[in-house]
C-alpha cells in the first residue's frame, strides 16, 4: 500500500525548486573555509548543497522526525552537525569555533516567528558576517522599506541599524511543497552596524532601540505624540525637535535613522 504523504508540521513549506535552492546557496558566497548555520533545514535540500561546499555546517531543526531523518542522511559526513532545538534558544556563540571567522547564516524562516528570529540574529550581529534568509514577501518588503514609504517601520529601522539589506528574488507558492498561500522573498543581510555613524556608544544602543520602539508604537500617529505617550515631557520633546531641526508634525516613518538618532541625542538628559 502506498504511504500517505507526511503532513507538514510547525507551519512547514518545503522548498522544492532546484534553481531556487542553488541560488540561495550561491548567495552566501565562497563557503570552503566557512562555518554555515542553517535554520530550519527541513528535508535537507539546501543542506545537501551546503554540505558539499562548506568547511563546516550546523543545521538547526526543531522537528524531531526531520532531525532524525537528517542525521541519518548526513551520518557519513563529519563536517555536518544536525541539532534538534529552537533557534531562538540557540547560543550562536557556542557554534563558532576558535578557528572560525564570523558565521554565515541561511534559512527558510517560519512565517510566524520571522521577526523574532531576525531580532535574535541582530542581537548576535558581532558573530555573523551575513545571512541569506527566505521570508514572507510582505515582511521582506517591510525589512527593506525606505524612510518615507508606507512600509517603513520599526522592523525596517532595526534591520537597517544592524545590516545592509539586499532583496535578491521572490518565489511563487509553486516553488514549495505544500504551496503556501503567500509569495516568499530571499534577502541578504550583511551585518554592518551603524552605531559609530549615529554616535551610539555601547551604553546607549539599547536606549536607542527602546526609543525607536516608542517612536513607532502607533505608526500613524505623530512622533511627538508617541513620545509623550512613552513618558517624555512635552517641553523636552518640543526643544529636542527644534534642536534636531525636525518638523514637530513628523511621523516616525518619515525620518531616516540619522534624523531619529539626532532626535534621540537631543532628548538625552543633560548630565
Amino acid at each position: 500500500m502506498p504511504q500517505r504523504p507526511q503532513r507538514p508540521k510547525l507551519g512547514q513549506n518545503f522548498l522544492v525548486s532546484p534553481a531556487a535552492q542553488a541560488a540561495i546557496a550561491d548567495a552566501l558566497g565562497d563557503l570552503s573555509q566557512r562555518t554555515v548555520v542553517e535554520i530550519g533545514p527541513g528535508r535537507g535540500a539546501i543542506t545537501t548543497i551546503l554540505a558539499r561546499r562548506a568547511r563546516r555546517l550546523v543545521a538547526i531543526e526543531l522537528d524531531r522526525d526531520l532531525t532524525l531523518r537528517l542525521r541519518a542522511q548526513f551520518a557519513d559526513q563529519p563536517s555536518v552537525e544536525i541539532l534538534q532545538q529552537d533557534v531562538l534558544a540557540t547560543d550562536l556563540s557556542a557554534l563558532r569555533s576558535e578557528s572560525d571567522s564570523k558565521l554565515l547564516i541561511v534559512g527558510n524562516l517560519p512565517y510566524y516567528i520571522t521577526s523574532d528570529i531576525l531580532l535574535h540574529l541582530f542581537a548576535a550581529h558581532a558573530l555573523i558576517d551575513r545571512a541569506v534568509v527566505m521570508i514572507q514577501r510582505e515582511v521582506a518588503g517591510r525589512v527593506a522599506a525606505q524612510p518615507g514609504t508606507r512600509d517603513y517601520g520599526l522592523l525596517s529601522a532595526t534591520a537597517q541599524l544592524y545590516a545592509r539589506v539586499e532583496t535578491l528574488f521572490t518565489l511563487t507558492p509553486a516553488a514549495f511543497s505544500p504551496p503556501p498561500q503567500v509569495h516568499s522573498t530571499v534577502l541578504r543581510l550583511t551585518m554592518a552596524p551603524r552605531f559609530a555613524e549615529l554616535h551610539l556608544s555601547p551604553a546607549t544602543i539599547g536606549a536607542f532601540i527602546a526609543f525607536l520602539k516608542s517612536g513607532f508604537a502607533q505608526k500613524r500617529k505623530m512622533l511627538a505624540k508617541n513620545l509623550r505617550t512613552a513618558g517624555y515631557h512635552p517641553g523636552r520633546i518640543a526643544a529636542a525637535f527644534s534642536a534636531a531641526a525636525i518638523n514637530p508634525q513628523s511621523r516616525a516613518e518619515q525620518l531616516d535613522l540619522p534624523a531619529m538618532a539626532g532626535l534621540f541625542h537631543a532628548l538625552a538628559p543633560v548630565d
